[in-house]
């Protein structure tokens, strides 16, 4: 990356800190470009998508039938999955909300949750992991010296709202994820975070601590509930869907508050993506947010500039987190500081399964 020379889309802001960005002769970039290409496939169009989310509706109503519920969905207090499940029950689904513990909630995310279900009046069901395995685990990848710090959290959510969904019979998985305003990510930021030979690999060179209960979750795993007939819905795909349009109806109707950042509902989330990534990787996740939103023209290219030109992270309010996440992983300042100061590593400095996982992938595409 030191030697590749620094450019800017002439779009959106992503750029070279991306290093397989590529660049028409517009001065364009492949994420936008891509993504303006796909936008109408992916996104709400009108009386079509209508039509397939009814179509969609129908079919889980009619898997659901003989259950207590028709679908399950992960929660998090964030507004994406908030809105999922304001929208299930708009639609009249039963729905089990499903709260992944990982010991990183924000008192902010807590509460959402608790104003979303009752208000909604959904069940709820909070699975908490073993602190002592998981903390094991996140000092682990941060010894390793791979971006991908989220993977352990990553992995145990899937493993979780899987394992609940098979327990009661439920064939569908609603997922708050969506294109409209996650749709730009490059690949090279984040490795997959389904590879579980990784996350041994790492755990084994790192770890102290068997894990005996965390919920693992691999392409295995995703093979066994596929063959159960368990898929996984978009939803927020099929419906009109802006961020500050549903966060208003959150605020509105539910008593709900903003976090103060993507993924702030989690304390360690925000602290990795507003410092860690940053500072050590030089992945800036505003970028990709940004780009999204100038491609969607909820904000101007100028307005993202400027939001860019500011610090990722507050620099006093930054030193008490890191003092907060050195205290609950238990280790020192000191630990922490050298971790920091450790050279980059990728995925590819340890054993994983990206060829199978690639194979896996193109077969899917192919009859998918």
């Amino acid at each position: 990356m030191k030697d590749l020379k620094y450019q800017q889309c002439k779009r959106c802001v992503m750029d070279t800190t991306d290093p397989e960005i590529i660049f028409d002769e517009n001065g364009y970039c492949n994420h936008c470009n891509d993504f303006l290409e796909r936008l109408s496939k992916r996104t709400y169009q009108g009386k079509e998508s209508d039509q397939k989310l009814v179509q969609i509706v129908d079919e889980i109503k009619k898997a659901g039938k003989n259950n207590e519920y028709d679908c399950v969905l992960g929660i998090s207090g964030g507004i994406d999955s908030s809105y999922a499940a304001y929208t299930l029950k708009k639609l009249g689904l039963r729905t089990l909300a499903v709260h992944l513990d990982n010991g990183w909630d924000s008192e902010i995310s807590v509460k959402n949750i608790k104003y979303i279900v009752s208000k909604l009046g959904i069940d709820y069901q909070s699975v908490v992991l073993d602190w002592e395995e998981f903390k094991d685990l996140q000092v682990s990848f941060l010894k390793a010296s791979v971006p991908e710090a989220e993977t352990p959290t990553d992995i145990a959510i899937q493993g979780v709202v899987y394992g609940i969904a098979a327990k009661h019979k439920v064939k569908y998985i609603i997922s708050g994820g969506n294109f409209a305003t996650e749709g730009i990510l490059p690949k090279s930021w984040h490795y997959d975070a389904k590879d579980v030979k990784y996350l041994k690999a790492i755990h084994k060179q790192f770890g102290r601590k068997k894990l005996n209960t965390f919920p693992l979750f691999g392409y295995m795993e995703g093979i066994y509930y596929k063959l159960r007939g368990i898929k996984t819905i978009y939803l927020l795909n099929h419906v009109p869907y802006s961020k500050k349009g549903a966060m208003d109806v959150l605020e509105r109707e539910l008593a709900w508050k903003y976090y103060g950042g993507k993924h702030y509902e989690s304390k360690y989330t925000g602290f990795i993506q507003s410092y860690v990534l940053p500072e050590k990787f030089k992945i800036d996740y505003r970028l990709p947010t940004f780009s999204t939103q100038i491609c969607t023209g909820e904000m101007t290219r100028e307005e993202a500039i400027m939001e860019l030109a500011k610090k990722s992270y507050d620099l006093i309010k930054t030193e008490e987190e890191k003092k907060y996440v050195c205290k609950k992983l238990d280790i020192s300042l000191t630990e922490f500081n050298d971790i920091m100061s450790l050279p980059p590593k990728t995925y590819k400095d340890y054993p994983n399964s990206k060829r199978m996982l690639d194979f896996i992938y193109n077969v899917y595409r192919k009859f998918n």
